[in-house]
């Protein structure tokens, strides 16, 4: 498959953030057939990047003492090339900056932003590390959804910000979704999910894993200590469940996904 085209804009990278980094590399290595490699300790804090095929598909990184409140999470990158720049974008349209544009030795700059509806999204400028390098074949991200409890604004966000030309895939009461891109093309989604999320459960970016079989990637998650969240339900965009890793991450996966493919 070609290197994925990740415009400005774009979902360009993920990472899970964990409390246990031997654990999530046995979970994710199994169910996704993933290798790994360890970054230097000094200059990047040890870092591991997952492998498929030989090819960079995400990072891991462990919880430090000042995150230790937080809960094990996947995160998306969206693609920028002035972090800076698209810092101070965020600050002007309501967003929040959690962890301001830092150097990443020789790879690139990586930001933490908080969007206008509350949700945490990543902002990667790229240098000697592009992005992902494999996507929407098993065991890759398949697809990134914001889950947003205020959607009309979450969309002007993404549109000021991050240069998103949208395209509203659906606007009946029951399902509003607008996406990154139409159709085929689209990189990514924004949902409205102000009708069922619970006030105590915030905005949240979620990670779709494409595999090849639902049901068998669930029994395989649970029998590693995975837990099923939501599903299987088969959907217009293929056979879709939510879940959680051993630490308590969420993530989706999606078997015969076609609308949403990046690559």
């Amino acid at each position: 498959m070609p290197t994925p085209d990740i415009t400005p804009g774009a979902p360009c990278w993920i990472d899970l953030m964990t409390s246990n980094t031997d654990t999530a590399k046995q979970f994710y290595g199994e169910l996704f057939g993933w290798d790994f490699q360890s970054g230097d300790q000094e200059k990047y804090g040890g870092y591991i990047t997952a492998l498929k095929k030989g090819k960079m598909v995400a990072g891991i990184m462990q919880k430090d003492a000042d995150q230790a409140g937080l809960p094990d999470m996947w995160s998306t990158y969206l693609r920028t090339d002035d972090a800076a720049a698209t810092a101070d974008a965020v600050a002007a349209n309501g967003g929040q900056v959690f962890v301001a544009p830092m150097d990443v030795p020789e790879q690139g700059h990586m930001a933490i932003f908080g969007d206008v509806s509350g949700a945490s999204i990543g902002a990667w400028q790229p240098r000697e590390m592009r992005g992902y390098e494999l996507v929407a074949e098993d065991g890759t991200a398949a697809w990134h959804e914001l889950h947003a409890k205020d959607y009309d604004a979450a969309v002007q966000f993404y549109q000021q910000v991050f240069g998103w030309n949208t395209d509203v895939m659906s606007d009946t009461p029951e399902f509003r979704y607008t996406t990154l891109g139409a159709g085929a093309e689209a990189k990514a989604g924004i949902l409205d999910a102000s009708g069922y999320l619970p006030a105590e459960m915030p905005s949240s970016w979620q990670v779709y894993f494409a595999v090849s079989d639902t049901d068998a990637s669930l029994a395989k998650a649970v029998e590693m200590g995975g837990k099923v969240v939501e599903g299987p339900d088969d959907t217009p965009f293929g056979r879709i469940a939510t879940l959680t890793d051993p630490t308590g991450a969420m993530f989706k996966i999606v078997a015969d996904t076609g609308q949403g493919a990046q690559g």
